[in-house]
């Protein structure tokens, strides 16, 4: 699990510990890393299971990634699944996001993604089995206000998702794109603090999910093989929405999109009216607010 130390990854860590699994943390902060292996172990089912912890940043140099992956196979094993849950996340206006945010969320969020699965894949064809997830974000089937730096590397995410699910399905191995929603994580704490107002009463007309219950959702999908993983009753309709060719697990899953594409599509239309309303009343506030201030 990379980005295992905190938020969604670490509590995936703790779901698939607790279905007996072998874990190999991976993240930069080694502290955080020794403290989530102690919180971890406490959740084991029987006595050979082991925590490995890793502390190497994903998106910075591939060579040094793929040793360190060899380094922890040679200690516990091929990889059967590997969980890209690495990410962070930089909002504001587009005008105002610093250029080099733009290269810096691209590194994390997409090569944070692709350097850990090129390490893995060539055994997992070898041995004809593996799970990859990626986890992407509503923001990466969606584009919203404050997003410029951080959708496009989640919507990035789909893209690398389907191509290596087709170059690798003929392996038995499969590929999982999860989408959750804002989830209570101290990441998710942290971007909140410099969100445009326009940002935050878009993401308040929806609720928070908490980062064991997408956890959860995440290793159900990716154990089942399913390529979509979403959470709750809008994740299911921005799922369908944003279906286009992307892989379907079962003949029902692909009738679902179909059948509800149409109403899914006049819903999402409201929904665009209300997030344009927002940052139209807004920006009106606001300049409101400046004419007042020249006038003083």
């Amino acid at each position: 699990v990379t980005g295992g130390s905190s938020g969604i990854g670490k509590c995936i860590a703790i779901e698939c510990y607790k279905q007996g699994a072998f874990i190999t943390l991976i993240a930069r902060d080694e502290n955080k890393l020794l403290q989530t292996k102690k919180e971890i172990e406490k959740y084991s089912v029987n006595d050979k299971q082991v925590v490995l912890c890793i502390s190497v940043d994903v998106s910075k140099d591939y060579e040094q990634v793929e040793n360190v992956l060899k380094q922890a196979q040679e200690k516990l094993g091929p990889v059967d699944m590997l969980v890209n849950c690495a990410g962070t996340s930089v909002t504001g206006k587009f005008e105002d996001i610093e250029v080099n945010s733009f290269e810096r969320l691209m590194a994390v969020n997409y090569l944070g993604s692709v350097y850990p699965s090129r390490a893995v894949i060539t055994t997992m064809k070898e041995r004809r089995m593996g799970r990859i997830v990626f986890v992407s974000s509503q923001a990466g089937q969606l584009g919203l206000f404050g997003y410029t730096a951080y959708s496009p590397t989640k919507f990035a995410l789909r893209g690398l998702a389907e191509a290596l699910q087709m170059e690798v399905k003929p392996y038995n191995i499969y590929v999982t794109v999860a989408y959750p929603p804002d989830t209570d994580t101290p990441g998710f704490a942290e971007e909140s603090k410099t969100k445009p107002l326009e940002t935050k009463l878009i993401s308040e007309t929806s609720s928070v999910c908490q980062a064991e219950q997408v956890a959860r959702v995440i290793i159900k999908d990716a154990i089942q093989g399913n390529f979509n993983s979403s959470v709750g009753s809008d994740g299911y309709m921005l799922s369908i929405l944003t279906s286009g060719m992307s892989p379907v697990t079962s003949i029902t899953e692909g009738l679902q999109q179909v059948v509800c594409m149409g109403i899914f599509r006049i819903v999402g239309l409201f929904y665009l009216g209300s997030f344009d309303s927002i940052v139209r009343r807004c920006m009106m506030q606001r300049e409101k607010s400046e004419s007042a201030d020249k006038t003083e």
